[in-house]
């Protein structure tokens, strides 16, 4: 039997990560993707996050190949539905999840009915968004974390099979960027941080 991991161990490898991590575009994106372990590890990685109550209020839709034009298929008859849009605009909401080979969406599930707040539970899943990114990240991919319309389509959760209580907290595109990454403006810490 392995030991479990020592904990409170320097790793600066992991601030050089965090320090280091940036979005790539979900419109600048291409293969390689993160082949079938590395997907199993960014999703382990993804939810091992703050939990209050051990209630794990979030899970995972993953779309790979075909099921990406499928989705997008989906989300183009879901606004043809609601609202008259142009032949070049459906085209381009079926195409939206061909930007990346892999698309993960986290769907946020509030437990209602105990102890453990509504905030908390909604926080876990944001968590589960970034540590996804960052274990793409880890593994040499880029990630964006994306809501964009159909996130909140009645139309297209209904579809998804969304049950009450359910969100999408957000659709992690990931890829290799097709582009050079542009590090953009951080926030200045003597403007954000006070000290009590």
């Amino acid at each position: 039997m392995d030991s479990p991991p020592p904990f409170n161990v320097s790793a600066p490898k992991a601030l050089d990560l965090l320090l280091t991590r940036r979005s790539g575009s979900a419109k600048a994106m291409t293969g390689p993707g993160p082949g079938p372990e590395e997907l199993d590890a960014i999703l382990k990685a993804s939810a091992r996050v703050p939990d209050h109550g051990k209630l794990a209020p979030w899970r995972f839709v993953v779309f790979e190949g075909d099921a990406r034009a499928r989705f997008g298929q989906l989300i183009a008859d879901a606004l043809a539905e609601t609202e008259k849009v142009s032949d070049e605009r459906s085209a381009s909401e079926a195409a939206r999840l061909m930007r990346a080979p892999v698309v993960v969406a986290v769907i946020s599930r509030v437990r209602e009915a105990i102890p453990i707040p509504e905030w908390e539970q909604v926080l876990s899943a944001g968590a589960v968004c970034q540590n996804m990114l960052i274990a793409a990240h880890a593994l040499g991919y880029v990630g964006n974390w994306l809501t964009e319309w159909y996130a909140y389509h009645p139309v297209v959760k209904e579809r998804m099979g969304l049950k009450p209580g359910e969100r999408i907290a957000g659709f992690i595109y990931i890829g290799t960027s097709a582009i050079e990454l542009e590090e953009r403006i951080r926030p200045d810490l003597e403007k954000i941080v006070t000290r009590f």
